[in-house]
């Protein structure tokens, strides 16, 4: 697993800052002015900062660059980064400047003068979260330096910080673990070893099952069973229980789980094939958000339920034009298994519902490429049948800085899910192809249930950087969850 880093935070009074080795960063407002300590630091460098900040390139600079000075004079430090942040700057924008300070971490001490800055915490947010890098293949020279593994933020009031930033630990490690599982290749995250990697939460006081492939046809979760039965691994559905609140009903999470997918007997084109390993996204958030809870002890009741198949073409594989009688009883036809998450998600939801009577329900997937047709890679769909949850929801991920669009559902889209021979088809075509699939899965929420389904293909996994992400694995959605379970449902 990837190591978040550490963060540790202690009184700047104790600070000889001439004398802190390796690299330091300190803050200047947006208009250049310095605060205590930048002052001082600028008279050890003998005006070095006051010549940066008074500069026409850094009048013309972006809230949150930030501008490194080498080999400063004065100072037993490296290198001296200045990070240009308003005295009251958002939450969103100390969490970027944090980010950049990322970039500017290597293999000495890092130190970051932050003094009475109010949002330490989210400076320390943003660097925690983009400093991951998912290196556990590549080869490592025995001479290579050893990257920095622990941050010093050098603040007024050490033990607030460090109560403000325990929450937002818990975050990291969270999006760390979705980020990782995201990440692994398929031939290492089998079914199997998903579903290991996830009983592994019982350290943190998780109550993790794992349901075999006999209990799942028992339970006659037929539509799921289908994808997978084409696999050499095992279909499996792991349920894990946060029972941090009282004795009210659970928020329930449940996620598409295909390590993956090939599209089975509908094969998809081989050119970009090999990213089909992250169409477990949807359960790597879920996965991402029970740690998350579990690390920062949150009061409320989580259930978390994924759906871990393998897509593959073989002589087993479900065939187009084959029906599947849902758990719910519904029969389904499947006109393309290359649309296989909803078949997952169809049995887990009905589950979900019948054993644990959930307050509200949150579906995430990888689901369809027609959200990325809609809605790029900047924003995920939500589509919902409450528009209080649907509000909740958004707030939350406004407040995250994750980025989020309503989607419309509507009675009309359910005739194109209409099939020849069975009670519903597991596709609508083209048009409105993402809002189809959200009708689909509302076909298995019981009336009255608050629901919210995300579409997450465009996010999950992007091919650029982002302000807290480098390309690839986002962890998107365990903070915007983390937030939603924060406002709406502890103690």
């Amino acid at each position: 697993m990837t190591t978040p880093l550490e963060t540790a935070f202690a009184d700047v009074e104790d600070a000889d800052i001439a004398k802190i080795p390796g690299r330091m960063v300190i803050v200047a407002d947006d208009t250049g002015a310095l605060g205590p300590l930048a002052r001082k630091v600028d008279r050890l460098t003998k005006g070095a900062v006051s010549r940066l900040t008074t500069s026409a390139a850094f009048g013309k600079a972006k809230t949150g660059s930030a501008h490194v000075l080498a080999y400063p004079a004065g100072l037993a430090a490296e290198s001296l980064l200045v990070l240009k942040l308003p005295k009251k700057a958002t939450p969103a924008e100390a969490r970027v400047a944090g980010a950049a300070i990322a970039g500017f971490n290597g293999a000495v001490p890092l130190h970051v003068l932050a003094g009475p800055l109010a949002t330490a915490p989210e400076l320390a947010l943003g660097l925690g979260l983009r400093t991951y890098a998912f290196a556990t293949y590549r080869k490592v020279e025995e001479d290579a330096p050893k990257p920095n593994g622990q941050v010093t933020f050098h603040v007024k009031d050490p033990a607030a910080s460090e109560a403000a930033f325990a929450p937002y630990a818990a975050q990291i490690a969270g999006v760390f673990f979705t980020r990782d599982l995201v990440s692994e290749p398929a031939n290492v995250l089998t079914t199997t070893e998903f579903a290991e990697r996830l009983t592994e939460l019982r350290e943190l006081g998780v109550e993790v099952e794992v349901l075999e492939e006999k209990e799942l046809e028992d339970l006659e979760m037929r539509t799921l069973l289908a994808v997978g039965q084409g696999s050499e691994s095992p279909s499996k559905v792991v349920v894990m229980q946060w029972k941090g609140g009282g004795e009210e009903a659970p928020l329930a999470l449940v996620g598409k789980g295909v390590v993956f997918d090939s599209g089975g007997i509908s094969i998809k084109p081989s050119a970009g094939m090999e990213e089909m390993t992250m169409d477990m996204g949807g359960a790597g958030v879920v996965a991402g958000v029970i740690k998350t809870l579990a690390l920062r002890g949150a009061k409320a009741n989580v259930v978390g339920l994924v759906g871990l198949v393998e897509n593959m073409p073989d002589g087993k594989a479900t065939r187009p034009g084959d029906v599947v009688k849902s758990k719910k009883g519904d029969t389904v036809e499947i006109i393309n298994t290359d649309a296989e998450g909803r078949l997952v998600l169809a049995d887990v939801l009905w589950y979900a519902q019948e054993r644990f009577k959930p307050a509200g329900i949150v579906d995430l997937a990888t689901l369809t490429g027609a959200i990325i047709i809609a809605l790029g890679h900047e924003k995920a769909g939500v589509f919902s049948n409450d528009d209080a949850f649907a509000g909740a929801f958004l707030a939350a991920a406004g407040n995250e800085g994750e980025g989020a669009w309503r989607m419309p559902l509507a009675p009309a889209y359910d005739k194109a899910l209409t099939s020849r021979i069975a009670d519903i088809a597991n596709v609508g075509g083209r048009p409105a192809g993402a809002v189809t699939a959200a009708q689909f899965l509302q076909r298995f929420i019981e009336p009255g249930t608050p629901w919210a389904h995300l579409d997450i293909a465009g996010v999950a996994y992007v091919n650029k950087d982002t302000d807290l992400s480098p390309k690839g694995a986002t962890g998107w959605g365990v903070r915007a969850l983390d937030r939603l379970i924060r406002d709406r449902y502890e103690h």
